[in-house]
C-alpha cells in the first residue's frame, strides 16, 4: 500500500539527511482495507510502515489467506476456473477513500508466476483488475477486484478415470456383439458391472462436489 500525507512531511537537510523512517502502522493513519471473499487466514506480524520525507507512506504486509470461490466443474477435468479477491474498505465512502491499482495487469501476471512455484493440479493463466464503486446504502465505495484465471491440470484425471472408463465400455461391446456363447457374455457383463460399480466409488470421491451442475463424466 501506498498513500500521500501531506501533514507528514520535512526537509532530510534539517535532520542529517534523514529521508525516510520506519515506524509502527498505529502511529499514523493506514488505509483500513478487508478482502470480501476471506473466510480465514493468518494475520501478518509486520505491522510497520515507512515513511519518506515528502509525505509518501509505503507498508508491505503479506497476507496468507483462504478465500471462498464458486467452481464450474460441468467440463471436469478439462475446466478452467475464476476466483476473485475484492478489496474494499467501508469506513470510507468514494468521495473520501479512492483505492487504485500501482502496477498493471501484466506486471500483477508476471510478478505472479515468480511466486507460483508449485506443480501442482492447477496452472495460474492470468490475472485481470477490476476498479468499481460498489453503493451501499447510498454511499458509494471504492473496490480493486482481482479476477484470477486458473486451468486444471488433467493428465492425472485422464489416466486414472477417463482411460479406463473408455477401455472397460469398449471391453463390454465388443464382448456384446462377439461370437461367445450367451452364458459367457452374462459372466462377463456381470464382472464388467462390478468393474464399473468400483470405478463409480473411485469417481466420486475424485470428483469435486461444490458446484451446481455435476461434472459430464459423473452424468454418463
Amino acid at each position: 500500500q501506498e498513500w500521500q500525507n501531506p501533514f507528514a512531511t520535512w526537509d532530510p537537510q534539517d535532520f542529517c539527511n534523514i529521508s525516510e523512517i520506519v515506524l509502527p502502522m498505529d502511529t499514523y493513519w493506514s488505509p483500513p482495507v478487508f478482502i470480501l471473499e476471506r473466510v480465514n487466514g493468518q494475520n501478518p506480524e509486520l505491522d510497520y510502515m515507512v515513511l519518506m520525507h515528502n509525505g509518501s507512506f509505503n507498508s508491505t504486509r503479506p497476507f496468507q489467506v483462504t478465500l471462498t470461490c464458486s467452481l464450474i466443474i460441468l467440463k471436469f477435468p478439462f475446466d478452467t476456473q475464476m476466483c476473485n479477491l475484492s478489496i474494499a474498505s467501508f469506513l470510507y465512502p468514494v468521495t473520501d477513500y479512492v483505492m487504485k491499482t500501482r502496477r498493471t495487469p501484466a506486471e500483477i501476471m508476471e510478478q505472479s508466476q515468480s511466486f507460483f512455484l508449485t506443480d501442482g493440479e492447477w496452472k495460474f493463466t492470468n490475472v485481470s483488475i477490476l476498479e468499481f464503486t460498489e453503493m451501499v446504502d447510498d454511499k458509494g465505495f471504492s473496490v480493486v477486484t482481482y479476477v484470477i484465471s486458473m486451468e486444471r491440470r488433467p493428465t492425472l484425471y485422464i489416466l486414472n478415470l477417463i482411460l479406463p472408463t473408455c477401455a472397460l465400455y469398449l471391453l463390454d461391446m465388443a464382448v456384446l456383439f462377439g461370437p461367445s456363447s450367451l452364458e459367457e457374455k452374462i459372466n462377463f457383463q456381470i464382472a464388467i458391472i462390478l468393474g464399473s460399480s468400483m470405478l463409480a466409488v473411485i469417481l466420486n470421491n475424485s470428483l469435486p462436489t461444490s458446484s451446481n451442475k455435476p461434472p459430464i463424466i459423473g452424468t454418463h
